[in-house]
């Protein structure tokens, strides 16, 4: 899931995105309205966490841009501002949730996880694949009963290709899910991810589409 941060608080855009990050999650983090209108062109959003309060005007007003361009991303209101009226202003506005702050970063994992399995066409977070059995929930996959230990980067992309089962995920949608901006990406970085899946859950749990991209094989 590739999410665009909109806080300018600079201490909890930190912390969000380093716990995100460390879920396996892409995330971008701007401080402005100026920057995140410029970053929504650059990349298809599955997310955008928009705190209200921005230097350069409310953060309501990027929420026309963000439906007409991507309907169907998931926008959460990150905001102190913890008045009934504020959240009712919000939702109208188009968001789909609220979280006031102070929040505990969890409880904002556990909304995305959510939206993930909703956008996936299934409410189930568990999803097996052969001798496979991936939770998208708890972050955890196990193999033949067997508990599979996979680091950060290797999670995000298990969890996109379990998240869509049998659907070809062509290298530039799967890099970006695996990266931010910020990010310096090698030219075989997401050949190498493929190989230590692989090697961890088996070779033909991962198929290569020539000339298309990878997917999650339900046969095996």
């Amino acid at each position: 899931m590739r999410i665009l941060l909109v806080e300018d608080d600079v201490a909890l855009a930190e912390a969000v995105q380093a716990h995100l990050r460390g879920k396996g999650f892409a995330v971008d983090p701007v401080g402005s309205l100026a920057q995140a209108r410029a970053a929504l062109p650059g990349v298809p959003w599955d997310a955008v966490l928009l705190d209200l309060h921005l230097p350069d005007g409310d953060g309501l007003a990027l929420l026309p841009a963000v439906r007409h361009q991507y309907p169907r991303s998931l926008v959460i209101i990150l905001t102190a501002r913890d008045q009934v009226s504020d959240r009712i202003r919000g939702l109208d506005a188009g968001a789909d949730d609220y979280l006031v702050k102070p929040f505990d970063p969890d409880e904002l994992l556990a909304r995305l996880r959510a939206a993930e399995r909703r956008s996936s066409g299934g409410g189930s977070a568990l999803v097996q694949v052969g001798g496979l059995e991936v939770d998208l929930g708890k972050l955890r996959v196990t193999r033949s009963g067997q508990a599979v230990p996979l680091t950060a980067k290797e999670w995000a992309l298990l969890r996109v290709l379990a998240s869509r089962l049998d659907r070809i995920h062509s290298k530039e949608a799967l890099l970006e899910a695996l990266y931010g901006f910020d990010d310096e990406v090698g030219s075989n970085t997401l050949e190498v991810f493929i190989y230590h899946l692989r090697r961890k859950l088996g070779a033909a749990t991962i198929q290569t589409v020539r000339g298309l991209g990878y997917r999650l094989s339900s046969s095996v």
